[in-house]
């Protein structure tokens, strides 16, 4: 059978991902990656613990990253992304510069975490003061805070669901309900904490609702990757990825009262 009609394969262009070792939501990702990108995962060696902080130390330690780049460097990505928030948030600000350095050296492309791309989307948003919905337990979410305010990040309100597993078993209704929770005072955006927490579908439902930009970790990570290759990530009316979709009305600032934690 002639098949010289085809005319392809059409050049791949990749993203290499590094994820933790109960990363679940491969599919997540891809659905906002272009047709001409490709990802190519890996993950981290399993250990016997449970999301919280010294999981996440494990989990980025710099060999563990370095290995993992490693093993992606024979399908050439043009950027690594390692796509864990809480791993690359634990360190601070300088430990997440390190990792990316560490990365970096380790296969000589570019590198970017998520918590890094975090930033990046926040100052690309123009938003200093955030609302923030994460899966973890007290002591992570204040980790992210902690974090946030290094890089003088506000969060005017928070909820968290005080989770250590399954957490991408996650339904968006919950998603959702811990949004609306978190969501107070002058916050000028949202932001849904977790790689491992389902997001996709509720972005567009929650900025048409709160009337603010949604964004969340996996939404993030795959953003700044696909910005190093000069090309846009794939996603329906999310106010990150179109600039049409931030022209929204300004809702009424409602009182400074979440003060504690939900």
């Amino acid at each position: 059978m002639d098949v010289s009609f085809l005319g392809g394969p059409h050049p791949q262009r990749g993203v290499g991902v590094v994820a933790p070792f109960d990363f679940a939501l491969d599919r997540e990702l891809w659905r906002w990656v272009p047709d001409e990108v490709s990802l190519h995962l890996t993950r981290t060696p399993f250990v016997p613990v449970e999301v919280s902080l010294d999981l996440a130390r494990l989990v980025s330690e710099h060999e563990t990253l370095r290995e993992a780049v490693r093993a992606l460097n024979a399908v050439e990505p043009e950027v690594v992304a390692y796509a864990c928030t809480s791993g690359s948030f634990v360190g601070g600000i300088p430990g997440e510069r390190a990792m990316c350095e560490a990365m970096t050296r380790a296969g000589a492309v570019p590198s970017l975490t998520t918590s890094g791309a975090l930033l990046r989307a926040l100052e690309e948003l123009g938003v200093r003061r955030i609302a923030l919905v994460t899966p973890y337990t007290v002591s992570v979410t204040r980790a992210l805070e902690d974090y946030l305010a290094g890089a003088g990040v506000t969060v005017t309100g928070r909820a968290h669901m005080g989770l250590t597993r399954h957490i991408w078993k996650v339904p968006y209704r919950h998603v959702v309900d811990m949004a609306r929770g978190a969501v107070r005072g002058s916050a000028g955006a949202l932001f849904i904490s977790c790689t491992n927490l389902p997001t996709y579908d509720v972005i567009p439902q929650l900025e048409a609702e709160l009337r603010i930009p949604v964004i969340s970790a996996n939404q993030v990570t795959m953003w700044a990757a696909l910005r190093h290759l000069g090309t846009r990530a794939v996603g329906p009316y999310q106010a990150l990825i179109d600039a049409s979709a931030r022209q929204r009305p300004v809702p009424p600032a409602l009182p400074e009262e979440q003060e504690g934690w939900a």
